[in-house]
C-alpha cells in the first residue's frame, strides 16, 4: 500500500475529477463532516478496509487504485464527442522504393511497405525520398513523399518525373511556346535539368507531390 500521504493525494484526485466537494464524499461514505474528509486527503488517517472500499465506491475507482496496486482504471472520456476535435480518418499507402532528390536514379518500383496518412488527402502511392536537392521545400533525405497519381503538373508544383528510366523529384516548369521542360530543385548546390524539342520524347510525369512525411532524426 501507498504510504498515507500519498493515499490521501489519490483520493482528493479522484475527487476533484468528479468535481465532487468533500462534503458530499463524507455524504457518500457515511461521515459527519467534511473535516474527516479532509484529514484523509493530508493522510492524516489509517483506514480500515471497510471504509477503503466505500471510498472506492464513491469515487468510482478500485481500493486497488487508491492503494497503488494497480493503474487508475476509469475508462479515458471518448474524445471524439468533444466539441470542436475532429479526429482524421485513416488509410494506407503502399510505399514504392526511393525518389531521387539529387541527380536522377535508376526507376526501380520495389515495395518498401505501407503508411498511413489521413483519408482526406488525395494521393495514390508514396516513395522515399534519397537525396538533398529538396531541402528547400522541407523535403530531406529518407522523408516519404506522398504522391498524387497523374501525368501532368502545373508550373511549380513538385513532381515525380520518369526520364528514360530514372526518376526524380523536382520542381516542374513547362514552356510550351518553346518546346522546354525545366526541372529546378530546391537547394542552389544544383544545377536545373532542362530538357528541349525531342528530349522531351523520354519524359514522363508520374505524379504530383501533395505531402511528406517526416522521419524521425
Amino acid at each position: 500500500m501507498l504510504n498515507l500521504i500519498e493515499f490521501g493525494k489519490r483520493i482528493k484526485g479522484k475527487r476533484l475529477a468528479l468535481k465532487m466537494t468533500q462534503e458530499e464524499l463524507a455524504k457518500k461514505t457515511g461521515y459527519t463532516s467534511r473535516s474527516s474528509i479532509n484529514k484523509i486527503e493530508l493522510g492524516l488517517v489509517d483506514l480500515p478496509q471497510s471504509k477503503i472500499l466505500s471510498i472506492a465506491n464513491a469515487l468510482e475507482t478500485t481500493p486497488a487504485y487508491l492503494m497503488g496496486w494497480e493503474l487508475d482504471s476509469t475508462p479515458s472520456p471518448d474524445i471524439t464527442t468533444v466539441p470542436g476535435i475532429f479526429i482524421p480518418k485513416k488509410k494506407r499507402l503502399p510505399v514504392l522504393g526511393n525518389i531521387a532528390c539529387g541527380e536522377p536514379v535508376f526507376a526501380e518500383e520495389s515495395f518498401d511497405g505501407y503508411i498511413e496518412i489521413e483519408d482526406c488527402i488525395n494521393a495514390d502511392f508514396c516513395l522515399r525520398a534519397k537525396g538533398d536537392s529538396m531541402i528547400g521545400a522541407r523535403i530531406m533525405d529518407g522523408d516519404i513523399v506522398i504522391v498524387k497519381k497523374q501525368d501532368m503538373v502545373r508550373n511549380g508544383e513538385i513532381a515525380v518525373v520518369l526520364i528514360d528510366d530514372e526518376a526524380t523529384l523536382k520542381r516542374a516548369y513547362f514552356y510550351p511556346d518553346k518546346n522546354k521542360l525545366v526541372l529546378n530543385p530546391e537547394n542552389p548546390k544544383y544545377e536545373p535539368l532542362v530538357y528541349i524539342g525531342e528530349e522531351l520524347n523520354s519524359i514522363h510525369i508520374l505524379g504530383k507531390a501533395v505531402a511528406f512525411q517526416s522521419v524521425i532524426r
